[in-house]
Formats: structure tokens, sequence, C-alpha cells
């Protein structure tokens, strides 16, 4: 946490001293980082603390989730049995055949380039910028009125950190929101991509990727995703070393759902789908 946001308010009171390449990765990196530190906050870390852990990942520096609606959408994720159904799963990518079908042939072409590894980084933020950003008006109109506090805190929040940033670096809230913020997006949902796969056991469903350590600090070891879906409450730092005590334990355990670094599904599938878009409908 000292890292991140001591990091990212260094970068901001010296870019304009700084190298302009330099200044911009560093701050892409942060706000990438930023959405693994939100994730580790909801599971109760550092503290067991609800409020001072939404306190601490309140700052919008990653700009695209509200606190709330990303811990709120995250747990109800955590139901296993439900991972990858179509419109149970909040997290989940993949389409009913019946909504498949029903949509234009564009739409559908979409869904197949969303399932390679440039079409998930170029074209997925969007998607689910959309999709997060579409609640401002859909639940009012839903007579919903859940999330409009927070809503109404997270743009407080940003409209006064573009301002800032801004005035003291003099990066503009375009270049912050497109150039920064969107790019951080379309790294952090890279770790995403091929993180769930539909299978009739729900244990089955949940990948090992065996990353790098660059990968693995900037996820805060979440590439080990079938870890964390077992010991959800794990800290991040303990990860690794509960899963090297039983790799072969786990690796049976998610029938061998496993990924060899992140390298290997851009070799693999950079502009080939992964797999298919539409859910195979398996039993659950």
């Amino acid at each position: 946490m000292a890292v991140i946001y001591g990091g990212w308010l260094s970068i901001i009171f010296n870019f304009r001293a700084l190298p302009i390449w330099f200044g911009y990765t560093v701050l892409l990196l942060l706000a990438t980082w930023h959405m693994s530190l939100q994730h580790e906050l909801l599971h109760g870390h550092p503290t067991k603390n609800q409020w001072l852990n939404r306190l601490l990942g309140l700052f919008p520096m990653s700009v695209w989730y509200p606190y709330d609606i990303y811990r709120d959408s995250h747990i109800e994720h955590h139901q296993d049995k439900l991972l990858t159904v179509p419109g149970l799963d909040p997290e989940g990518n993949y389409l009913d055949s019946l909504v498949y079908t029903a949509l234009p042939r564009m739409r559908r072409a979409l869904r197949w380039v969303l399932r390679t590894v440039c079409g998930r980084l170029l074209l997925g933020p969007a998607f689910t910028i959309a999709a997060v950003w579409s609640n401002i008006y859909s639940g009012p109109l839903r007579r919903d009125f859940r999330y409009t506090r927070t809503w109404a805190t997270h743009l407080t929040l940003l409209f006064g950190m573009l301002w800032w940033v801004d005035a003291q670096a003099g990066i503009s809230p375009l270049f912050y929101l497109f150039a920064i913020a969107y790019p951080a997006l379309s790294l952090a949902m890279l770790r995403s991509f091929y993180e769930h796969r539909p299978a009739i056991e729900p244990a089955h469903r949940i990948v090992i990727n065996e990353a790098a350590l660059p990968w693995r600090l900037l996820y805060l070891n979440n590439n080990y995703h079938a870890v964390h879906h077992d010991y959800p409450a794990l800290a991040w730092y303990r990860i690794p070393r509960v899963y090297v005590a039983d790799r072969e334990g786990f690796l049976q355990r998610n029938g061998g759902f496993y990924t060899p670094g992140y390298g290997h599904l851009f070799r693999r599938y950079a502009l080939k789908p992964i797999d298919s878009p539409i859910h195979p409908g398996l039993p659950q």
C-alpha cells in the first residue's frame, strides 16, 4: 500500500521533471497494481475491519471500478458452483447459447474476438467499462438505489483526483483516463483472460497459472487462482508457500487446469480464440 500510493504521489509531484515515457509507464503499472490491492482489501487484508479496508480502497487511482461495486460483485463471484454460468457469475465471460444466437452477426464476431488475447486487451476494457458504468442510470431506472451513494462518492473523488493531477502534473483528464487507466485495466484483464473455464466439477473451473515473478507481483499471486478460491482469506504473500507445499494436490483437485505463464497465452492465443464464447450448458 505504501509503495502503490506513495509511488503514485511521487510520480505526480515530479511528473513534469521526469521523462514522459517513464512517468507514464510507472503510473500505468501502479494503476494496475492498485486493482490488485483493492482485491486484497475486499478479502480482509490488511485488517479484518471492512470499514477501514473500504476507506483504504476508495481512492479512484485505477478509475473504472467503484470499490463497493467491485467488492459486492467479486464476493458473489466466489460461489464456485456458479463460476462461468451465464447470468449467475458476475465476472463470467460466457454466453448462453440462445443469447448468443440472438445477437447480431457483428456482436457474435466480437465475442469471438474477445476470446483472443489481443481482443481482450484492446476491446475487453471497453465492454467492462460500459457494463459497470451503465449502472449509474440502469439502477435508478429499476428503482434500485443501492449504489447511488457509491457512485456519488466515486465520481466526486474521481473528478477531484483528475483536476488535481492536471493542476499538479499537467496530465489532462482525457490522457489519464485513456492513456493510463484504460491500458491499466487492459493489463489487469490479462490475468482474468483464462482463469475460469466451463467444467462439470466447480473445482475444475479454476486455473493455476505459474507466471513469472513480475506478473505474480503485479497480480499479488492471484495467478494461483485455484489456491485463492480454496483459501480466499489467505493473504497474497502466503499463497505461493501454500501452493508449493501441495502443488500436485491443487493440480489434481482442479482437474489439471494449468497454464505455464502469460507468455504462453500470448504465443498461442494472441489472435486465436482460446475457446468458444458459448457456455456448453454443463450440469451444475
